[in-house]
């Protein structure tokens, strides 16, 4: 049999070419890939089998209660409470979608809560803060609570919780100074103010939970925990508590305070008061009318309610008119136009002057209250009956010298910030030459400076700005003989046993040089007014116990009700407290601001008072 010779094909060299091209490639990838597993188990494994171990950790926070408030005799002004709150815990939430809707529709219902917006919240916490538990709402209802334990099985990953909210027990009084507290900005964040806190705290917001919050704010404790693959907790591994953050006392009377609330409630509804030692600047009381519950502030609150505590149609509640409300003073500015007067060497105490009840400059009238006449008079007569026209003067003598009267009235505090522990303070308006000619520079006012500017506001009229607090401060630099405070709210910290840890000292007054006889001239002048036969506010203070320096003030608005203001000093001769009272829209300062002081003083000095105090004092 014959058989043909098959010749195999030889391996050419371009197909030996790609076999070894081929097998170096597999050969590199090889040795990387052997080399890189070399390095992750040989080299690297120690650091990822920490970091596996790290990863089953969890730290969760626990948020520190705040400190409470008391006033100066220790009485609770804020304090905390312990609420139920209703959180998710993201983990145990059904895995399916369609079930975890189902869920959120079931607590939406139970809670009045829209679901697709109660989802989204959640989304949105955990995105900032992964592994927290989203609050869905706060403060619920006990038996809401019973009603989710009970049905574990209806509501997967929804666990109530206790913590500790905000409480004011007070309810309006005090409201503007305590202020609130909220969950912390992205903003505030990069403060340092805020330096070791995390999104999710809560921080002072206004008042003295945010002009104080470093000593109030807690140091929050922290749980850490195991959780498996599937992030589920498995065991607890340690938990630190929070620490209670201090406690701090005010100088305020609660009862004072009160007092001063309901005088201001009682007339026309919107006003403000000052109350304030004038050795030391400690503020017992200082208040705003109308005021609101700041507990309302513990919760979300709406857009619709919070644009109502500030409509003008309600009074803007939410508007401190203590240390932000801009206002002429009528007389009660007279303190200070004497002041300047005297100091500037303008007249002497005894220097007599005429009022035939109206003085005109270039072509003007300006007349007293009522047209009365008052005849000659020295500036103590003229403080007691409160002559307009023995002021008009001064404020005409002193335009023309160099404008001592709005140097004077800057010295004691006017058109400046008082500088009291409290944000959101305003500086109001001292008018000037050089501030009305810049307006009509700048075409923003129909004329320039003129004298009838300076003689307007040597009667607290006019352009004039002031608020109850810087008119406070006025006074009791002349009380004190030329010291001006700077009021102050906070006294101490302490424990939450009232054990002192730190004194807040009293910040340092300014002085300004007054000569006592200025001084003494001028409450001679006040304590008239207060108590001699013809004083402004004598029928309201003839029967007094504590003997009073006092000034009324009635200040003009363009068609609207006068203002009513007073002003007193007490004990008179030397002075520890002064009040300083303005009702929006009161008229005569006696008829109604003067009455409200009295109140107040009564329960600045423990008086028992039987009955309404009318007013019915003379005219400013």
């Amino acid at each position: 049999m014959y058989l043909d010779n098959e010749r195999r094909p030889t391996l050419t060299p371009q197909l030996a070419f790609r076999v070894a091209v081929i097998g170096g490639v597999a050969l590199v990838m090889f040795a990387i890939i052997f080399f890189r597993l070399w390095y992750l188990q040989v080299l690297s494994g120690d650091n990822y089998v920490a970091a596996a171990r790290e990863n089953r950790v969890r730290e969760i926070k626990i948020e520190a209660p705040r400190g409470e408030i008391v006033d100066r005799h220790g009485v609770a002004l804020v304090e905390n409470r312990n609420s139920l709150s209703i959180k998710v815990t993201p983990d145990k939430l059904p895995a399916k979608r369609a079930d975890r809707e189902e869920v959120y529709r079931r607590l939406g219902k139970l809670l009045g809560l829209n679901p697709r917006r109660m989802e989204r919240r959640v989304e949105r916490e955990l995105k900032a803060l992964p592994y927290s538990k989203p609050t869905i709402k706060q403060d619920v209802n006990p038996n809401v609570v019973a009603f989710v334990l009970e049905r574990q099985e209806e509501f997967p990953g929804v666990e109530p919780e206790r913590e500790s909210l905000r409480e004011y027990p007070h309810g309006l009084i005090g409201a503007h100074l305590f202020g609130q507290v909220g969950e912390v900005s992205p903003q505030e964040l990069k403060d340092t103010r805020f330096s070791g806190v995390s999104m999710g705290d809560r921080v002072g917001k206004a008042g003295i939970e945010a002009e104080y919050d470093r000593f109030l704010r807690g140091r929050n404790g922290a749980a850490r925990v195991e959780v498996d693959a599937l992030g589920k907790l498995t065991k607890t591994l340690r938990r630190v508590q929070p620490a209670q953050g201090k406690q701090l006392r005010l100088s305020l009377d609660l009862n004072v305070q009160r007092v001063g609330q309901q005088a201001l409630a009682g007339g026309t509804g919107r006003g403000a008061f000052a109350v304030m030692n004038v050795r030391n600047g400690e503020v017992v009381a200082l208040g705003s009318q109308p005021s609101f519950d700041p507990n309302i502030f513990t919760k979300p609150i709406s857009q619709k309610r919070l644009d109502a505590l500030n409509s003008d149609a309600l009074g803007k509640p939410l508007f401190d008119r203590a240390i932000q409300g801009g206002y002429p003073t009528g007389s009660t500015f007279k303190l200070i136009t004497a002041t300047a007067a005297l100091q500037s060497g303008l007249i002497t105490p005894a220097t007599p002057l005429s009022d035939p009840g109206s003085l005109t400059v270039g072509g003007v009238t300006f007349e007293n209250a009522g047209g009365v006449a008052h005849g000659v008079l020295s500036l103590i007569p003229a403080l007691t009956v409160s002559s307009d026209v023995f002021f008009y003067q001064l404020g005409r003598d002193l335009n023309e010298k160099g404008m001592p009267l709005q140097l004077w009235a800057h010295r004691l505090g006017i058109g400046r910030r008082t500088g009291i522990d409290l944000p959101a303070e305003t500086s109001g308006l001292l008018p000037t030459p050089r501030w009305r000619d810049n307006l009509f520079k700048k075409k923003l006012t129909d004329r320039p400076w003129s004298v009838g500017d300076n003689i307007n506001l040597s009667v607290g009229q006019g352009d004039l700005q002031a608020n109850p607090l810087q008119m406070a401060v006025a006074y009791a630099a002349i009380a004190n003989g030329g010291r001006v405070l700077r009021p102050r709210l906070g006294l101490r910290i302490e424990d939450a046993t009232g054990r002192a840890l730190q004194e807040l000292d009293a910040p340092t007054a300014r002085r300004v040089k007054l000569a006592p006889e200025t001084r003494n001239s001028i409450l001679e002048g006040l304590h008239g007014a207060a108590s001699a036969p013809g004083g402004t506010s004598t029928p309201v203070f003839q029967d007094f116990p504590i003997p009073i320096a006092g000034k009324t003030g009635t200040a003009e608005h363009v068609g609207k009700a006068d203002q009513s203001w007073y002003v007193a000093l007490a004990p008179y001769p030397n002075p520890r407290y002064v009040v300083a009272v303005t009702d929006e829209a009161g008229g005569f300062g006696a008829d109604t601001a003067a009455p409200m002081t009295r109140r107040i003083l009564a329960a600045l000095f423990d008086v028992k008072e039987t009955g309404l105090v009318q007013g019915g004092g003379a005219p400013d």
